[in-house]
């Protein structure tokens, strides 16, 4: 424990700091989960970008991530946004159906290797 008044309140804005810096991580991967969750589910991706990347501006302002990794961080979701909205629609094929009167043809099996044959030792 501090003695010195001045230690004191250090101790006191040190926790208040800590908390809002926990506040604003928790924010960024909250937003980045769902950016990440808009993209696999096929969603629109632009409310969650713009989202995204102000908390990513906010974070680096305040010096929880550094300057470059804000950077990289912003052009890898700009990229995947961008990926996103290109893509087309996966549409499956439909399941081929055996002819009708004809049965399954079974899977032969692999032929069983030949065993080596062991040489024998040299005698002296």
């Amino acid at each position: 424990m501090p003695i010195i008044k001045s230690a004191k309140k250090r101790v006191r804005t040190a926790e208040k700091a800590a908390i809002r810096n926990s506040k604003t991580k928790r924010t960024l991967k909250t937003a980045l989960k769902a950016f990440h969750r808009a993209v696999t589910g096929g969603e629109k991706t632009t409310e969650t970008h713009s989202a995204i990347q102000s908390n990513i501006d906010k974070a680096a302002k305040k010096g929880l991530i550094h300057r470059n990794k804000a950077a990289r961080q912003k052009a890898q979701v700009a990229r995947i946004a961008k990926d996103a909205a290109n893509a087309e629609p996966v549409k499956k094929a439909p399941a081929k159906k055996p002819a009708a009167g004809k049965k399954p043809v079974a899977a032969k099996k692999p032929a069983a290797k030949k065993a080596v044959a062991k040489k024998p030792a040299a005698k002296k």
